[in-house]
């Protein structure tokens, strides 16, 4: 947490010139990417052999996941032998990920594609799936294991796997909503007495070419020229802003409260309200007539349901941590829904899209973990390119000292689904 918050703190922006591939030909060369990130260094010596069959999505989330049971004074079996800490009880430790559309890797897509091809150069589906006389069985030139490592519920597999939890285990895809989904999840679970603990988050990496097409015919990223100012690119709720695509994995340890108690944990925040709501006309910019442009209904639904369930009104929400998304379609519709569920209640804005670009499912668990990291050390982090931001949101850009006593993390998605949640202090 070190790290991340300091870079907040600090208004640091980790958004520059992609460098894993060259995605200057999309027109956007401009994206969010982990850098330094060798994942057999963070999983057992005996489980390295698994890591060949890892999408980027799964590093990041084995990663995230190492280092939230790292922080929370956790020993599990993924533990360095010798760790000091609290042993948990795999039969009482669940996990919850929101994950998103693994996209696979071209050159492994690319052999199976090329034998499906016909003598006019178009994609031949019976070729691609059928055996014998009248096909090539052109997918079975795809690596043995391909599917392991695009399947989205190997993200939880891993966790669980590595760390030995037990108990409820699930994978929501709910785009950039999936974290937050998934740590609602888990607090239901705790609350029904399923589990003590849970890991829980999301993480996903759109940051490849397939993944950034995507999201650029989808309208949630932007083409922006070749050098351009990285920090200057992405503005929320300003009309002139640009979407940028990251990756990232943010993953919490949620805990019961009396048992959190007992061996001392070191608590940031606790969670005090959930909602999920959706909307049945997801806009996608660009196309017109689908969806309100004015608001998100699902979302203002999450955000009344998150206040109710946490027993406030909007006036005693400190900080709002949204999606921010930087996309002016997106940002406008937010907006309304925010301004639907809290009025003209003041409050000042977490965003995380000027420094990390939008990582989707791996977003929410980062901005959840930004509030509670507020609400810890009784402060709000600099935002990059604030100035712009509509009222009643205070338009400051350097971090300061501020009473957070709650912060609502918000957000709506791609396909429509929305959750929110509410942190209050810990007692």
């Amino acid at each position: 947490m070190g790290p991340f918050w300091s870079a907040l703190c600090d208004g640091r922006s980790g958004l520059g010139t992609i460098a894993s591939f060259d995605a200057g030909e999309l027109g956007m060369p401009i994206g969010g990417e982990v850098a330094g990130l060798k994942i057999r260094d963070l999983v057992p010596k005996g489980y390295r052999k698994a890591t060949k069959v890892m999408a980027r999505d799964i590093e990041l989330a084995v990663a995230a996941a190492r280092l939230a049971a790292e922080d929370a004074g956790l020993v599990t079996r993924g533990s360095d032998e010798g760790a000091a800490g609290h042993a948990i009880d795999g039969s009482r430790t669940g996990c919850h990920i929101g994950a998103g559309q693994i996209s696979a890797e071209p050159i492994e897509l690319g052999r199976a594609v090329a034998v499906s091809m016909d003598e006019g150069g178009a994609f031949d589906t019976r070729a691609w799936g059928t055996e014998g006389d009248d096909g090539q069985g052109a997918m079975n030139n795809l690596p043995p294991l391909w599917l392991l490592k695009y399947l989205p519920n190997m993200l939880a597999c891993h966790v669980t796997i590595i760390h030995g939890c037990e108990g409820p285990s699930n994978t929501i895809m709910g785009a950039e909503a999936g974290a937050l989904q998934s740590i609602g999840e888990s607090l239901r679970v705790i609350e029904r007495g399923g589990a003590d603990l849970c890991f829980t988050g999301g993480a996903e990496s759109r940051v490849n070419p397939m993944g950034l097409a995507r999201m650029k015919l989808a309208g949630r990223a932007s083409e922006v020229e070749s050098g351009a100012d990285p920090e200057s690119v992405v503005r929320p709720y300003d009309p002139e802003t640009r979407g940028v695509i990251g990756e990232g994995g943010g993953m919490l340890i949620l805990e019961e409260a009396s048992a959190a108690a007992a061996r001392g944990a070191n608590v940031y925040a606790r969670v005090t309200g959930f909602g999920c709501g959706m909307d049945t006309r997801p806009m996608t910019p660009g196309l017109s007539g689908v969806g309100d442009p004015d608001e998100d209904v699902g979302l203002t639904r999450a955000i009344t349901a998150a206040l109710a369930d946490a027993g406030i009104t909007a006036d005693e929400i400190d900080a709002v941590a949204p999606m921010a998304a930087g996309v002016a379609a997106l940002d406008r519709r937010e907006m309304g829904s925010l301004r639907a569920a809290l009025g003209d209640s003041a409050y000042e804005m977490i965003t995380l899209t000027p420094n990390a670009g939008n990582m989707l499912a791996g977003h929410g668990g980062l901005t959840a973990a930004a509030g509670a990291m507020a609400i810890r050390e009784q402060r709000l982090p600099a935002r990059i390119n604030a100035a712009s931001s509509p009222p009643p949101v205070a338009g400051v850009m350097s971090y300061r000292d501020k009473a957070v006593r709650n912060v609502l993390i918000c957000s709506g998605s791609y396909g429509g689904q929305a959750a929110a949640l509410v942190f209050g202090k810990a007692d």
